[in-house]
């Protein structure tokens, strides 16, 4: 590898790493605003593992692995907004599909839309539900924020673990409004508000 390739792989992982998440993040409080039942749901689930706690105990894994609700609420928001809205493949070899031959070098580009908003894998697709998680999984290769198969993120448990600790710190803390209601949302390397989401933060009152 040459010293251009290296940095570019560099930049790739810092990219990969920053951008993504706080995208991820970003959309989970914009939705937690607009929906405040399941903003409640989130705060009691964080909040009966924030009563088990001693005044100076963290997190650990068990209590991660507690969040159930609260990661539902995250898969259901990287499936509206999936932090990469795509990415271009190489076919490899030459193939058939439904009649149609793909040539070798053929190079396509693969967006999780394609399956994130079918109405077949997810009924009523525009619409926020993080009940949709519950119990059986998605159909495999239809909910791909992170990707799939041998090329799947190798940082999506990092991920989970990152905006789930998160969330139980500013949810256990604030309640939030947006500060520009209809904000629209603009997308660079990543889907973001064009205005950055501004929000107007209400500590708890206990």
């Amino acid at each position: 590898m040459n010293d251009i390739l290296i940095a570019s792989n560099i930049m790739a992982l810092l990219i990969a790493g920053h951008d993504t998440t706080s995208s991820a993040i970003t959309f989970v409080l914009k939705y937690l605003a607009e929906f405040p039942n399941v903003y409640n749901e989130v705060l009691k689930e964080q909040m009966e593992i924030a009563r088990s706690k001693g005044p100076n105990d963290l997190l650990n894994w068990d209590d991660i692995k507690k969040m159930k609700y609260s990661w539902n609420v995250v898969r259901e928001t990287l499936r509206l907004m999936p932090p990469s809205p795509g990415t271009f493949r190489e076919v490899i070899t030459d193939f058939t599909y439904a009649g149609f031959t793909i040539p070798k070098g053929w190079k396509t580009f693969w967006t999780p839309y394609s399956t994130h908003k079918n109405a077949k894998y997810f009924p009523n697709p525009e619409k926020f539900d993080p009940s949709r998680f519950e119990g059986d999984s998605p159909t495999p290769y239809t909910f791909v924020p992170f990707g799939g198969g041998p090329r799947i993120c190798p940082g999506r448990e990092y991920a989970r673990l990152e905006i789930l600790v998160f969330m139980h710190n500013v949810v256990t803390r604030f309640k939030w409004e947006k500060a520009i209601p209809n904000e629209k949302i603009t997308l660079k390397l990543s889907p973001i508000p064009i205005n950055g989401l501004p929000i107007y933060l209400k500590p708890h009152k206990y």
